[in-house]
């Protein structure tokens, strides 16, 4: 490698993207990278000619181990969705002429469905202009739905996260008997792929009964059903505990969510914004029951949690950035690392390419077959599949009692 790399980060933050990162930074300048840029907020600040030199800001060793320890993206975020190319030349001129005056060789975006969409669009560009500029999809997604991938870094640390609280959460409900019982509803995300609420059955163990109830989009949900089977749990146990995702919907394909309130924010790529799918069903099985119940949303939080991130996962997420930049060195684009599992048990897992093409605007979704007959719990294979990625723990930098954090660059403080 003998010129720049430049690296962008995109969609939903997670607690390995920065793993991803780091492993980008350190392998280009292995390679022989003069100067790795990072792009603030993603192409959408590209465009604004907003970007830094990663180099100023992982001065040493432990500045690289605090990025791998670091939540959210540390280049900051967009959900900007790039227009196809045809009828749009100015745009795609604009990013080609910034990556010249750059002097790029490598372009390298971490991120999910989108992102990979942006990446085939500019390599293909790129191909037919004639441009020796090579891209590389790195992915990431807590969702863990992109196509042709084993798995994606950042979903073991959110599954974690989410088992854990799971975990304490059941231990919590169980605290007072209150006459009527009480049923708590989780809503936890994932959209239209329920990969992290299933997580919520990884809770279930010798100490932990685990979630009664959970419910995945991949199966048209029936209230009605909802209704009788929590019931007959509240007449045999003082709490119940269900886990749904923020994407359940009716057969006709309304959202549970849509019951409740209207949806209005839609993102650029006509994402909903699906929230209130737990307070909803809280409020319809306390009108029903008058039982004590309770919403909770892990939001952002399943994405967030850092401090009890999976040691696999950020252990991936590196080596997924140090395959993308070894990659674009051998000469490939249009591709994103993979990762393929070649032993469940000891777990074993490697990284591979793909065409880009074939996994952009692609969604994976948990099979049929990892969910049981009723359509309200996940099965055993589910748990042989997920268990793997939450192993470890990567201890927190702790000072003066709060884990410490790789600074926020300048440029993603304030507004220009």
């Amino acid at each position: 490698m003998k010129r720049n790399v430049i690296v962008g980060q995109s969609g939903g933050p997670t607690a390995a993207i920065n793993s991803s990162l780091a492993g980008v930074y350190l392998t280009a300048k292995e390679c022989g990278a003069k100067t790795v840029y990072g792009m603030l907020n993603g192409i959408q600040g590209l465009l604004e000619g907003r970007y830094i030199d990663l180099s100023e800001h992982i001065k040493n060793g432990l500045d690289a181990e605090l990025l791998k320890r670091t939540p959210s993206s540390f280049l900051g975020s967009c959900r900007y969705k790039l227009p196809a190319a045809e009828g749009n030349e100015a745009v795609y001129e604009q990013i080609f002429a910034t990556l010249k005056e750059l002097d790029i060789e490598v372009f390298i975006y971490i991120g999910g469905n989108d992102s990979m969409d942006t990446i085939n669009k500019l390599s293909q560009y790129a191909q037919a202009k004639g441009s020796e500029i090579r891209f590389i999809g790195c992915p990431k997604t807590v969702d863990n739905d992109l196509a042709l991938t084993d798995h994606t870094p950042g979903y073991g640390s959110a599954a974690k996260y989410i088992a854990i609280s799971m975990k304490e959460l059941i231990r919590d409900s169980f605290t007072i008997d209150f006459k009527q019982g009480m049923c708590t509803i989780v809503e936890i995300m994932g959209r239209n792929a329920g990969w992290l609420t299933a997580a919520a059955a990884l809770s279930k163990d010798e100490d932990c009964q685990g979630p009664d109830l959970i419910y995945l989009p991949e199966i048209p949900f029936d209230i009605e059903s909802f209704k009788a089977k929590v019931k007959d749990l509240l007449a045999k146990k003082i709490s119940v505990v269900v886990a749904v995702s923020e994407g359940i919907h009716t057969a006709d394909g309304t959202y549970v969510c849509e019951l409740g309130n209207s949806v209005d924010f839609v993102d650029a790529f006509g994402h909903k914004q699906l929230s209130g799918t737990a307070s909803y069903l809280a409020g319809y099985i306390a009108g029903e029951f008058g039982c004590k119940t309770r919403a909770i949303e892990f939001s952002t939080l399943q994405r967030a949690g850092s401090h009890v991130a999976s040691l696999t996962d950020i252990s991936e997420g590196f080596e997924a950035g140090k395959a993308a930049i070894k990659a674009a060195d051998e000469g490939k684009t249009g591709l994103m690392v993979v990762f393929e599992r070649t032993s469940q048990d000891p777990y074993k897992c490697g990284t591979a390419l793909r065409d880009v093409n074939k996994i952009a605007n692609d969604e994976r979704v948990v099979p049929r077959e990892w969910v049981n007959a009723d359509g309200d719990f996940v099965t055993d294979e589910f748990i042989a599949y997920a268990k793997p990625l939450i192993q470890g723990e990567l201890a927190p930098v702790m000072v003066d009692g709060l884990p410490r954090h790789l600074a926020v660059p300048d440029g993603l403080r304030e507004r220009a």
